[in-house]
């Protein structure tokens, strides 16, 4: 069985986080509907340069550039702004239930899903799934909570400078939990 191919961390990086600052300058110079129509045109270029790098299509960045899609299309069609607020809302609960849904049946996703870049316990992966589904679940409030109390503008600047580092600080949090349950293994 061939390896997979795997995307610089760099350019990972770029291709899950270029899409949602293009959304943010859009909507600074353009508004809310000509950033939409950017960030679905910028999810796509993401999820094919991806793909034409690791002949491959992962399955979160695929169900987030659908959502993004239909979302996003109900938005420019329709001229409601309330979709493309929606979206966040409706893609953080789709993991949270997938990682719920994955530990009812004693299956860990994360470990399916992030096993060739950690090796961890089956406890470790257990543990790791139930912390990032409940973190999506805050995500999922914390996203209804913004777009219906605040302006456009705060939540589009929310989503970047607030839900950006907040994850990445949730996913730093982590590491001690991965070197607690991190299993050596033999070259």
């Amino acid at each position: 069985m061939a390896e997979k191919k795997k995307l610089n961390p760099t350019l990972k990086l770029v291709l899950d986080i270029g899409p949602l600052i293009l959304f943010f300058a859009a909507n600074a110079k353009f508004g809310i509907y000509t950033a939409t129509g950017a960030f679905m045109v910028a999810v796509l270029v993401a999820l094919s340069v991806s793909y034409v790098l690791t002949q491959r299509i992962e399955v979160m960045p695929l169900v987030t550039a659908v959502i993004v899609l239909v979302f996003g299309g109900l938005t420019i069609v329709l001229q409601d702004e309330l979709f493309i607020k929606l979206k966040p809302t409706i893609i953080y609960v789709l993991f949270a239930g997938a990682l719920f849904f994955g530990l009812a049946f004693n299956k860990p996703l994360l470990g399916m899903l992030f096993d060739s870049v950690f090796n961890l316990t089956e406890e470790g992966w257990r543990k790791l799934t139930w912390r990032w589904a409940f973190f999506f679940v805050f995500l999922a409030v914390v996203n209804e909570v913004v777009w219906r109390t605040q302006s456009t503008d705060f939540w589009v600047n929310f989503k970047l400078f607030g839900v950006v580092p907040l994850t990445f600080i949730f996913g730093a949090l982590q590491y001690p939990l991965l070197m607690k349950h991190s299993v050596e293994t033999k070259e």
